[in-house]
């Protein structure tokens, strides 16, 4: 991502995604306090950098804005879109924005760096995700442990798809260093990189996944997008889209924060009580323009189980996660990590 500027956050706010809530006003580059800002009328402004709003792993923060959420609880909450979810930390961490909408894993990579961020309700209880293979690469890509000598996309180099690359090359014995991550963010430009052969395989989110297999460019080799197919890979609940910030900012800015899960806490309740066409019906015709309404439609009802019903952190979650990274990530592996710090379910519980 590139600096936080008024000119190109509001453009990409404004002009291309016309996401801010209820107006858009300029994202600015300032270093951000930890107390949150208001607007004249007293109005909480929250800037919310998302990695990837048009993923379906995202569908609840642009859900519970069709729904009228945020504007129920009294909030102008500003949305920054950012493919590569190590660049949307990295605006956090730097004030850029207030929080993050990402993975959990974040949290637990942060904080084996000293760093402390938490996550305040989870919107995933599995990834989501798909290893994609090439459709010419199919025959000799059988399983992770081919990936030696070949290029695997991921959204970008710390990514949490880059984690989850990673940890399946180390599982599967393949030696380190010997596949080359390769950044290609996502949607379009990961179609790209699998039509022009920059990829031999690579990890996405739906709608991309049924994009590739509607022009027959990939298919499937590691399917994450439930939580028994994330089990079975992982060895656990992965915990993954959630709402991060620092705790810092949590800290000063409780109820901010509260309003904040309640909003996704209300629209998790209404992903349960509504099928997936109904859903589909709320989402801006964009998010779907690549693929088609029924493909999306489909693509989302095979993995709505996705979804945490009630924005709790799984119990066996955090520690799923930690031996995830701790497989590769050499600032998580053989140090203690105090997971606790790394989420709090408080919010959640207090949530109407």
């Amino acid at each position: 991502m590139k600096p936080v500027t008024t000119s190109l956050l509001a453009r990409a706010v404004c002009a291309a995604l016309a996401l801010a809530v209820p107006a858009c006003s300029g994202g600015g580059g300032r270093s951000s306090a930890a107390v949150a800002s208001r607007n004249g009328d007293g109005t909480p402004a929250v800037r919310i950098i998302v990695g990837g709003l048009d993923k379906q792993i995202y569908l609840p923060v642009t859900l519970a804005r069709e729904l009228g959420y945020y504007q129920a609880q009294g909030l102008d909450v500003r949305f920054y879109d950012e493919p590569d979810g190590v660049e949307a930390e990295t605006a956090m961490i730097s004030g850029q924005v207030d929080a993050v909408v990402g993975f959990y894993d974040h949290t637990v990579d942060l904080r084996s760096k000293g760093r402390s961020t938490e996550s305040v309700v989870q919107l995933l209880r599995a990834p989501g995700e798909v290893e994609m293979v090439r459709t010419d690469e199919a025959g000799s890509v059988k399983s992770p442990a081919d990936f030696g000598g070949k290029h695997l996309g991921v959204t970008g180099l710390g990514s949490s798809t880059n984690f989850l690359t990673q940890y399946l090359e180390a599982k599967n014995g393949v030696k380190a260093g010997s596949a080359a991550s390769v950044a290609v963010g996502a949607g379009s430009t990961f179609v790209a990189a699998m039509q022009n052969k920059q990829i031999d395989a690579g990890m996405t989110t739906e709608p991309t996944v049924s994009l590739l297999e509607r022009k027959k460019l990939a298919e499937p080799l590691i399917d994450l997008r439930t939580a028994a197919g994330a089990k079975a890979t992982l060895g656990g609940t992965y915990p993954a889209s959630c709402l991060y910030l620092t705790t810092g900012y949590v800290r000063k800015n409780p109820q901010v924060v509260q309003k904040l899960v309640n909003v996704y806490v209300e629209t998790l309740k209404w992903i349960q009580a509504h099928s997936a066409a109904e859903i589909a019906d709320k989402m801006p015709a964009a998010y779907y323009a690549g693929v088609g309404k029924a493909v999306y439609t489909k693509a989302l009802q095979n993995e709505k189980g996705m979804y945490s019903p009630d924005g709790l952190m799984p119990a066996d979650g955090p520690r799923t996660v930690y031996k995830v990274l701790a497989t590769f990530d050499p600032t998580v592996k053989g140090h203690s990590v105090d997971l606790s710090k790394t989420y709090t379910d408080d919010f959640v519980n207090k949530a109407g």
